[in-house]
């Protein structure tokens, strides 16, 4: 992967940061490059980071290296599937998710798998099978930063997406349109930029898709071989014609571009032209995600002051964002409790609400999941996220990093870690109160309050 450079098309939206006096490399752009490609980070994550400069800290994150803590994850990761496939329980196959995402030491590949599991929104209820959802899920992984024609490709002909969108009933003669539409609508070109017709024809060319022992197979004799004619093409059509030609629809780069922005760019932040302009520089090379992502992490507009704090978090990036800043994996929390918590928010993995995913955004702070999310904060720092219950030691923490113990001192630190700043006046008056300083667990409870913040809420 390369990013832009000044003399590129795309150079005058996506240029290139430098650190300069209105945009400097400071603990704020630290825990926002985190927070936004990742799940946040431990102070000495950041200190590292803040020293070595935005180069040597970006590289990180896009390798998959932003910790030492690779050693046996991936086979404890196994282990923990393995073990939730043979209970067939859909917890421990979100725990196992959970886990992942807590203990990585490549954020950012699990932040694009959680994106493309919203953008090919595929729900247990109705695949009903723990195996294939975790097929699914390691699919998006191992595909997520490449081409995008080849992670299409694997997760629509996977039989999860088989049996989520009606695949096998699909037949020549009797049609079913719901891949074919699905395909068009969400995954690729999106509304407006094809005809029913063409949902037809494409249907016609997805015929005799079919599951055989367990995995995906063409069967001829369902299979519509007559002539069709479809985004441009005409003749005797296959399904995978039909997705070739659907990832190269010049809408579809359009939508990919919409999606990344969506999750790594604040709301409002980058305009039509930006977007266009991300969206030529795919077309131009084969649609490679990865490219993509590298240009917006390395991008003047992504250290912007507009583009910081901007973007609500969903329930999965709060949840394991706060565990990981803070370092609480020593015991490590209830993976399978912190995937109830981000199903209380709104954001049940492996359960999408339709196939059109979660509404996100400032759709993850309706009245109820505001409420839920103060009361992870309260769960968090009460030690209930834990088998058995394990109260964390708030100035266990700041000694470790050689930080006072003192409330004004600690709650100031305790905001730069979280936030990368330095305590705004008004949230000191509102967690500083003479019966919060006066209980047993000060800190605690100044924790808790800012856990429960709505700048914690944004990243």
């Amino acid at each position: 992967m390369r990013p832009l450079h000044a003399d590129e098309s795309v150079a005058s939206a996506w240029a290139p940061y430098e650190p300069n006096e209105s945009a400097p490399w400071n603990l704020e752009r630290v825990v926002h490059l985190h927070r936004r490609a990742g799940f946040s980070a431990p102070w000495v994550q950041l200190q590292r980071d803040l020293s070595d400069g935005p180069q040597p800290s970006i590289d990180r994150m896009l390798r998959g290296q932003v910790s030492d803590s690779s050693a046996g994850f991936e086979a404890m990761a196994a282990t923990i599937g393995d073990a939730a496939m043979a209970s067939g329980s859909q917890g421990r196959l979100q725990a196992w998710w959970m886990y992942r995402m807590l203990l990585t030491p490549d954020p950012l590949g699990e932040r694009l798998t959680l994106m493309w599991h919203n953008h090919f929104a595929t729900s247990n209820r109705k695949v009903q099978d723990l195996v294939r959802m975790r097929e699914q899920n390691n699919l998006l992984r191992a595909h997520a930063r490449g081409p995008f024609g080849e992670l299409l490709s694997a997760v629509v002909k996977h039989p999860a997406m088989l049996i989520w969108l009606d695949a096998d009933s699909n037949r020549r003669g009797h049609p079913n349109e719901n891949l074919a539409r699905e395909t068009m609508e969400l995954f690729t070109m999106g509304i407006g930029n094809y005809t029913e017709r063409e949902v037809q024809e494409a249907a016609r060319a997805l015929t005799g898709w079919s599951i055989v022992n367990n995995r995906f197979a063409l069967v001829e004799a369902r299979h519509d071989d007559g002539e069709k004619t479809l985004l441009g093409q005409s003749g005797s059509l296959t399904g995978d014609d039909f997705l070739q030609a659907a990832a190269r629809h010049p809408a579809t780069s359009q939508r990919i571009a919409w999606r990344l922005c969506q999750t790594f760019m604040g709301e409002d932040t980058v305009d039509d032209t930006a977007m266009s302009e991300l969206a030529e520089g795919l077309v131009t090379r084969n649609l490679d995600v990865g490219w993509a992502v590298e240009t917006m992490l390395r991008s003047q507009l992504f250290y912007s002051p507009q583009n910081m704090r901007s973007r609500v978090s969903c329930p999965a990036e709060y949840v394991v964002g706060a565990i990981r800043a803070l370092q609480l994996c020593d015991p490590p929390p209830s993976t399978l409790l912190l995937a109830e918590w981000t199903s209380r928010m709104g954001q049940e993995l492996f359960y999408p609400p339709n196939v059109g995913g979660w509404n996100e955004g400032r759709a993850w702070l309706a009245s109820r999941t505001i409420v839920a999310r103060a009361n992870f904060a309260s769960a968090l720092v009460e030690g209930k996220l834990w088998h058995p219950p394990h109260v964390p030691d708030v100035a266990e923490l700041l000694s470790r990093h050689d930080q006072p113990t003192e409330f004004d001192s600690a709650t100031d630190w305790l905001t730069r870690l979280l936030w990368g700043i330095e305590l705004p006046p008004g949230v000191r008056q509102a967690i500083r109160s003479d019966e919060l300083l006066n209980n047993d667990e000060p800190l605690s409870t100044a924790l808790a309050l800012l856990l429960a913040r709505p700048e914690q809420q944004l990243a």
